[in-house]
């Protein structure tokens, strides 16, 4: 089995593993999740109480939920929570009553358009209890009493993240966000949950340039959470990327940052056409996932998103049809392969000076046209040096080299390479 092959396999056995929890934007579900994926990646877990002030917001009470169900005189559960943790409004309070379906219908969601799909729905901030189940369930349940459960708890607790750090040469961060509050819905997030732990091993293999901090956390309160608690380290995140909806069959679509010019808009700008894959560019908004709290104006960090279809963009979308059918193992290691492909870019961007700028030193002395004997991309390699050479004023990245020349940025990176072993440029 190749690589990469292997590697979205065992993406989609994480994604089916990580799939039955009950994930809350704080509770054991968190935690479960999290330590799934320490398993992959070694985490670092932190715990933030309740009522912890983070920005203009407050770290909410922590909900777990046991069992719930909605039940017939008969004792029939037609809706059940241990068949589908979807089934139940997220941060439901907890009630026990008897009562009639006209009563029980003002907490029950459905999906009309979609009659046999169960909606996603959550009361995170407002004390509310429903359930939410297909809408030809409700259909085919008649009047009459039904009895109704909800066994959970709102107390004071903690939220829940975590993060992993791939050491660099270079204190400088890159920083990778996946959110994980998300229950039974496969794309949107397991799949980049699954992508994110794999991509922060395949960099762990190698010696990167910058330090890059994984980031595993609740969406919204989570992402402001992190950012509440590392002001100071802030200053040091010089590129980011959110990663969500990875795994279905849609074409990558990348998201730029609120800058719109940071160096993550332009590699992805470069990698996408390059990879000759189907995919879409598209405007900043500050809506979406988390890039709309790295990119809020007070931090305004060149952090964009990486997905396939965008969120709200596929019919499945926070439904019981985002499963384990809409993703694929391909899929995920297509987009792992793009987000390697990326960061190879990202972590091999420099900024050279040249040492002989008076006039085009000579390679052939140097041995540099010499070592390119043979090679098939002797030509481009020669051209890529000599476009090196011009551009190195410590003005030009090697991105803009590759961008003004139109050649591979690996030919201009090998390039760089050359030269600088012979002591032409510096970085």
């Amino acid at each position: 089995m190749a690589p990469m092959t292997a590697a979205g396999e065992q993406m989609y056995a994480l994604v089916e593993r990580l799939y039955p929890l009950c994930r809350s934007i704080t509770g054991d579900g968190v935690r479960a999740t999290l330590e799934i994926v320490d398993e992959y990646v070694p985490l670092q877990v932190h715990e933030v109480p309740t009522g912890t002030q983070v920005l203009d917001w407050t770290v909410p009470q922590e909900w777990n939920i046991r069992d719930a169900y909605v039940a017939d005189t008969a004792g029939h559960r037609v809706v059940d929570f241990a068949a589908s943790s979807l089934h139940v409004l997220g941060y439901s309070v907890p009630v026990s009553a008897t009562m009639p379906l006209a009563e029980l219908r003002g907490h029950l969601h459905t999906l009309p358009d979609h009659p046999g799909w169960v909606p996603y729905r959550t009361s995170y901030y407002k004390p509310e209890w429903g359930f939410c189940l297909a809408q030809e369930t409700l259909d085919a349940m008649p009047d009459g009493d039904y009895e109704v459960r909800i066994d959970s708890t709102l107390a004071d607790g903690y939220l829940t993240y975590a993060e992993h750090v791939v050491p660099g040469q270079v204190p400088d961060e890159v920083i990778v966000s996946s959110h994980v509050c998300h229950p039974s819905l496969a794309n949107d997030n397991l799949a980049g949950i699954a992508v994110a732990a794999f991509l922060a091993r395949a960099l762990a293999e190698q010696t990167p340039y910058y330090t890059y901090r994984f980031i595993f956390a609740p969406g919204t309160i989570g992402a402001i959470t992190w950012l509440a608690r590392n002001a100071e380290r802030v200053e040091r995140v010089k590129h980011g990327l959110v990663l969500a909806c990875a795994g279905d069959p849609g074409r990558l679509t990348y998201k730029q940052s609120r800058r719109g010019d940071a160096e993550i808009d332009r590699v992805m700008r470069h990698v996408l056409p390059a990879s000759e894959r189907p995919h879409h560019i598209t405007e900043f908004t500050p809506y979406g996932y988390d890039e709309r709290q790295y990119c809020s104006p007070g931090f305004d960090l060149g952090v964009g998103s990486l997905s396939r279809t965008p969120y709200a963009g596929y019919p499945e979308y926070h439904t019981s049809a985002d499963n384990l059918d809409l993703v694929s193992p391909e899929a995920m290691a297509d987009t792992l392969a793009l987000c390697r492909e990326a960061f190879a870019v990202l972590d091999r961007n420099r900024r050279y000076v040249n040492l002989s700028p008076y006039g085009e030193p000579q390679l052939g002395r140097r041995g540099l046209y010499d070592a390119l004997g043979g090679r098939s991309d002797t030509q481009q390699a020669q051209l890529a040096m000599l476009w090196v050479l011009n551009l190195s004023d410590g003005e030009h990245s090697l991105l803009d080299v590759a961008e003004r020349s139109g050649l591979p940025f690996g030919a201009v990176a090998a390039a760089a390479d050359a030269l600088h072993g012979a002591g032409l440029i510096k970085a």
